[in-house]
């Protein structure tokens, strides 16, 4: 198969997928168990992917400027402070550790 092929399969199979969302009936949706079962997969994901993105450099683990801005956001966060400064804030401190390495 040609890599178009599989592009084209996985597509196929990502529509099937979400079609097959809207047959499940609404009621298995609304239980106790599904929602926290929802919740906790997006939960999951959202770490993995803030985990693999900051410390993965291909197939090597990476320590650089993003794990600076990482915990720079996350000090934010548990200040509370607003999302938008959240950013910033993450940006600046992978700012500055750039410019000193």
């Amino acid at each position: 198969m040609s890599q178009w092929s599989w592009v084209l399969l996985a597509c196929a199979a990502a529509f099937a997928t979400k079609f097959a969302g809207f047959l499940v009936p609404p009621h298995w949706l609304d239980a106790p168990r599904a929602r926290a079962a929802a919740m906790a997969l997006t939960v999951g994901l959202l770490a993995s992917l803030t985990a693999v993105n900051t410390f993965a450099n291909g197939q090597a683990l990476a320590f650089d400027a993003r794990v600076a801005a990482l915990l720079a956001a996350a000090a934010a966060l548990a200040l509370r402070a607003p999302f938008l400064l959240v950013v910033v804030i993450g940006a600046a401190a992978a700012a500055v550790v750039r410019l000193l390495l």
